[in-house]
């Protein structure tokens, strides 16, 4: 099981063994073109493919990005309808050369209103995958910060009800941690935010605890493969001290 960096002192070397992205600003590099928002998530869809490609190359085991929040709902239907479009084409066009460059893709979030269609597509994607030993790439679709915490503690609950374990108890760190929806990952090194905003918007809100936060102007669909290198290069500037001093980390 992974163990927080809250309990334990994860290992550091200079390349992020995990990295999350919110990928934002594609409406805005749209409508700064004179061009409807939508076209900006179709260029953003080349964003990701550099991205995966640079984090297969140089062998970062781990990258998870934020496609569609729980808040994102409130936005134009017509854009909310060309993202599940979007979603729905990636599944069925990209998936097979993931599988074919040893790339497992997971799907995290509340999928239950994206409909049976959709689901299908999640699932048949996830186990055509799930044997691959290269990248994990793990999309967090209808996702929020707030709804994995909560959901975990029900499973808490749950699993405690079953096991006749009294509710009142001390829960631990420990005794939640399986049941986030990210278990299988350790908690990313290096979180990266396009397009200028500086939050983490409900983004990993448990697993950013430690995490180094990199924040740019450039929108999304700008964001080269030059820029991702120029993150993790800050990355490896970083001094992660988890709690310690730097004469300890020194000593």
């Amino acid at each position: 099981m992974i163990v927080s960096s809250t309990q334990n002192v994860p290992e550091v070397s200079a390349k992020p063994r995990h990295v999350a992205i919110i990928m934002d600003g594609n409406g805005r590099w749209a409508t700064s073109r004179k061009l409807p928002r939508t076209a900006g998530h179709i260029r953003g869809v080349q964003a990701v493919r550099r991205a995966v490609e640079l984090c297969a190359r140089e062998n970062i085991p781990y990258l998870t990005l934020f496609a569609f929040s729980s808040e994102n709902w409130r936005r134009p239907e017509e854009e909310v309808s060309l993202l599940m479009k979007l979603f729905v084409k990636a599944l069925q066009k990209e998936v097979v050369k993931l599988n074919k460059h040893n790339i497992r893709l997971k799907v995290v979030g509340d999928l239950e209103p994206f409909g049976d269609n959709l689901g299908k597509l999640i699932q048949e994607a996830e186990h055509l995958t799930h044997q691959n030993t290269g990248l994990t790439l793990t999309i967090c679709a209808n996702y929020g910060g707030r709804w994995d915490i909560l959901q975990a503690m029900q499973q808490v609950i749950k699993t405690r009800l079953a096991k006749q374990v009294a509710l009142d108890d001390v829960i631990s760190e420990n005794e939640i941690t399986p049941f986030l929806s990210m278990s299988y990952a350790p908690e990313p090194d290096l979180f990266i935010r396009t397009g200028g905003e500086i939050r983490i918007s409900n983004f990993l809100i448990w697993q950013l605890a430690y995490t180094e936060l990199y924040f740019t102007d450039t929108y999304w669909p700008d964001f080269s493969t030059a820029d991702f290198e120029a993150a993790i290069t800050w990355y490896a500037q970083r001094e992660r001290r988890f709690g310690r001093t730097s004469a300890q980390l020194d000593s």
